[in-house]
């Protein structure tokens, strides 16, 4: 009930700002992209099994929901088209990001920019050593280490590299979400954390 309730005020308060459709994801940590084209139906469910999305209509609003993972945001606003991914270990090796760019472009955008939201940072993610060496095989930006010393991973650092590469100006809102009481984590507070949402839309 609490999570319906939450959704019909960020919708309320979407719709005060030119957003009247709020589309979300079920995310699963993959690298599949979706393009919307027009706004939900009233009930519809999360689009199924995609970690990113992308539109050009206008009044559309794409949600991402994260607890850890990067949240990244999409715009070209000159051409107006709008994205967003979910990006955890292994939608950021996977270029999940990247595809949303790409599914993008193929919408007209030419100039994007991003914003990568507040995650769990490399001295927070710990993980286990034979983990560690196999991202960073792929990625090597990725390879961090705790505070203690213990191996770990920066995943937003991967996801900044991409975007970077690619030649998107990014900007990266500071925090990391293990530290900071204020912002959900799911490493922190294991099932009981909520989730934070990071949105996008052309105005209407």
């Amino acid at each position: 009930m609490a999570v319906h309730a939450s959704r019909d005020a960020l919708r309320a308060t979407l719709a005060a700002r030119g957003a009247g459709s709020l589309t979300f994801l079920e995310q699963v940590h993959g690298a599949d992209v979706a393009v919307v084209r027009g706004p939900a139906a009233a009930g519809a469910p999360d689009l199924p099994a995609v970690d990113a999305a992308v539109t050009a209509t206008p009044g559309v609003a794409l949600a991402v929901l994260v607890a850890d993972c990067v949240p990244v945001l999409l715009a070209d606003p000159a051409a107006g088209v709008v994205g967003v991914a979910h990006a955890g270990r292994r939608g950021a090796v996977a270029g999940t990001a990247l595809r949303a760019l790409a599914a993008m472009a193929d919408l007209g955008a030419r100039d994007v920019v991003a914003v990568l939201g507040p995650s769990i940072c490399g001295r927070c993610y710990e993980v286990p050593a034979a983990l560690r060496d196999e991202v960073a095989a792929t990625a090597p930006v990725a390879a961090s280490t705790t505070w203690d010393g213990a191996p770990a991973l920066d995943v937003a650092a991967v996801v900044l590299a991409q975007l970077r590469d690619a030649g998107v100006a990014v900007e990266q809102v500071p925090g990391c979400t293990a530290e900071r009481p204020d912002l959900w984590s799911f490493r922190r507070d294991g099932g009981a954390s909520g989730r934070t949402a990071g949105l996008a839309w052309v105005p209407a």
